[in-house]
């Protein structure tokens, strides 16, 4: 099946986000190991940011049952860090996917230097339209990207067209507790989301229905909030202290609108969790 040809101008404001915020992962967050975009788990054998990133994808691969030799769909991959650990612990076969040409160009580099190329390979691509060949891959998965999508029922169904019968979903994603929320408190939920190139987040009831409706099966949506609450408020407190200056270096123009809102969308997100907006959910189901 022939990929569709990929329309950059759709997705101009996730492009933007992490073009322009680049800098701000590299510092704050991720490092030359991990690449991880993501936040981290912790528990009572992990407790240092760098290890709690990397356990995000040992539970994951955990919950769903990655074996020796799948071919593994990284959707919304960033920077490949997902891919190329499964390479390395698994030696699965990973095809990451994401709109952002420039994390493409970041991630082959990385499978590169690695000596990864014949295992991992990188598109730019639609995850709800990517033209890949149908059931052809073991497992889709998708670490704080889904959230990213208009159409969330969209993504979905091109999972299941995907996977090969008995194949698997796993996804972290922010998930909502209600809709809609009180006014103030749907505003503070956007106010996080929108300033994240995020246009809103499903309840696990909407996840739920999207599942089932695209062919899934033994569907379970579990909260983690509890392992990943450390790296949100470190992500928090890291914000509030750049806070005031992210102000004068944006009316300075030192810093993009994009900068600008990462720093107050970090800040808004961990405002709407202490009030019970929302909860991060670790999500997996079965193609029948």
């Amino acid at each position: 099946m022939a990929r569709p040809h990929f329309q950059p101008t759709a997705f101009r404001d996730i492009i933007d986000y992490y073009d322009k915020t680049r800098f701000d992962y590299q510092v704050a967050w991720l490092n030359d190991d991990n690449l991880a975009v993501h936040f981290g788990f912790y528990d009572r054998h992990t407790h240092r940011h760098a290890d709690a990133l990397i356990n995000t994808n040992r539970i994951m691969a955990r919950l769903a049952g990655v074996q020796q030799g799948m071919r593994v769909l990284d959707a919304g991959c960033g920077k490949g860090g997902s891919s190329l650990w499964l390479a390395r612990e698994y030696g699965v076969r990973a095809v990451g996917i994401t709109p952002v040409l420039s994390q493409v160009e970041e991630a082959r580099q990385q499978a590169a230097q690695r000596g990864m190329q014949g295992q991992c390979k990188f598109l730019q691509a639609d995850y709800c339209a990517t033209g890949l060949d149908s059931n052809s891959f073991d497992l889709v998965w998708a670490c704080e990207s889904l959230c990213h999508a208009r159409d969330k029922a969209a993504f979905y169904q091109e999972a299941g067209r995907l996977l090969r019968p008995g194949g698997r979903i796993v996804l972290a994603e922010y998930t909502r507790y209600l809709r809609p929320l009180a006014p103030a408190q749907e505003q503070l939920l956007l106010d996080w989301l929108n300033r994240w190139a995020i246009p809103d987040i499903d309840t696990a009831a909407e996840h739920e229905a999207h599942l089932q409706s695209a062919g899934f099966t033994g569907i379970r949506i579990e909260d983690y909030t509890p392992y990943a609450f450390i790296s949100l408020k470190n992500l928090h407190q890291i914000a509030r202290r750049w806070l005031w200056a992210n102000y004068i270096l944006r009316a300075l123009r030192v810093r993009s609108r994009e900068q600008h809102h990462n720093i107050t969308g970090s800040v808004r997100q961990f405002e709407a969790l202490r009030q019970g907006l929302w909860f991060y959910a670790l999500i997996t189901a079965q193609k029948a």
